[in-house]
């Protein structure tokens, strides 16, 4: 199995369109220790040839044009994306779809509580039925292109504990956690190869744990170094909590409850801009370093 990091950062990307902060701004200003970071979206593959997406973020236009691998390959035209599958119904994990609206065939994989998203929302239709078959995800689902031909990949969804997408909100009101509305994905292949995706997670589990148990490349949820980062740098009212992501640090945080997580590669996605770690020389990239878990960048490729 092959993996290509597409995005490595939360909503907004880094650097922020809006955002002046100091790390924003080293990222604008070509730093070297401050790597630009495009919205969280996985490409994964069985053969290197044809390539399921794992979310599509509004970056993901940018995404393909950045990664040889998606590019067309014949005239007039082509592409090697042959599935999407869906993780959630955020922004960030479903935007860019509208992008991959140019009569392209490919099979679209969701859970049901994304399906029902999209079929609500009429600006989707954009992506004809008759091209772009719908298809629920359940237990474990060998992905197959749009017309039936198996990609050699299979897909495992599991509840990650979580919140209702922001715009599914009602104002004012915290939703608390969700089982439903975001799922990890567990990828494997022929060989038994596995990779875990978790792009957004509130807390850590015993099933989680379970369900990451044994992967050869996990690639986890690394939203916030502290929980009250963003109200520290007065920026949001919100804590990561709030907002359904657990933070890195501390003795309740991702890198001390993961510490015993066997994999060969761990990797942090889902990376917001407000978060040190995208900073190379930090005090905390080096923190989540010593721990065993890399950095995501975009471009980063994984070899399973």
């Amino acid at each position: 199995m092959k993996a290509i990091l597409l995005g490595a950062g939360a909503g907004g990307g880094f650097p922020q369109w809006n955002s002046a902060a100091p790390g924003c701004a080293r990222a604008r200003s070509g730093d070297p220790a401050a790597l630009p970071r495009t919205q969280c979206s996985l490409a994964v593959s069985a053969d290197g040839e044809s390539w399921v997406l794992l979310n599509a973020s509004p970056d993901i236009r940018a995404q393909i044009e950045a990664t040889a691998a998606l590019r067309p390959r014949r005239a007039p035209r082509h592409s090697p994306v042959s599935a999407v599958v869906l993780a959630g119904a955020e922004v960030d994990a479903i935007a860019g779809l509208l992008t991959l609206r140019e009569g392209h065939a490919f099979a679209l994989y969701a859970p049901l509580p994304v399906l029902r998203v999209l079929a609500a929302n009429p600006i989707f239709n954009v992506l004809s039925p008759a091209r772009v078959p719908r298809r629920a995800l359940g237990g474990c689902t060998e992905l197959c292109g749009a017309d039936g031909t198996a990609l050699g990949l299979r897909v495992q969804a599991f509840a990650v504990p979580g919140k209702v997408p922001l715009f599914a909100e009602c104002p004012g009101q915290d939703p608390g956690l969700s089982d439903d509305s975001s799922v990890g994905l567990r990828v494997t292949d022929a060989r038994g190869r596995a990779l875990v995706f978790v792009p957004g997670c509130a807390a850590v589990t015993p099933d989680l744990l379970e369900r990451m148990a044994g992967a050869d490349c996990v690639l986890f949820d690394g939203t916030l170094w502290r929980d009250d980062e963003m109200v520290r740098a007065g920026i949001s009212a919100k804590t990561g909590a709030r907002m359904g992501h657990l933070s890195l640090d501390g003795p309740g945080g991702t890198l001390a409850l993961l510490r015993p997580l066997q994999a060969a590669r761990r990797v942090l996605v889902h990376i917001n801009n407000s978060n040190p770690v995208l900073l190379a020389d930090s005090p905390e990239a080096a923190a989540a370093r010593a721990a065993g878990w890399e950095i995501g960048r975009d471009g980063m490729e994984i070899d399973l």
